[in-house]
């Protein structure tokens, strides 16, 4: 939970400002967008693997570039 209050002598737009920095550090808008459609298990193990095989590929690629 976020907690952020109003300084002395700070405007709310400010105030504002600060809140949206502190979610976004905290990952409450990620989770917002994952969490705003339902996504079947299968899916959502289909999306992990499809990432985890495209982080294996990617470093596979880097590491081919710099051992030449």
């Amino acid at each position: 939970m976020v907690n952020v209050k109003v300084r002395d002598g700070e405007s709310i737009e400010e105030a504002i400002r600060r809140f949206k920095r502190e979610c976004e550090r905290n990952g409450i808008m990620q989770e917002i967008k994952k969490r705003e459609f339902y996504k079947a298990p299968s899916v959502v193990r289909k999306e992990k693997l499809a990432e985890a095989k495209r982080k294996i590929r990617r470093k596979m690629l880097k590491d081919n570039r710099w051992s030449r």
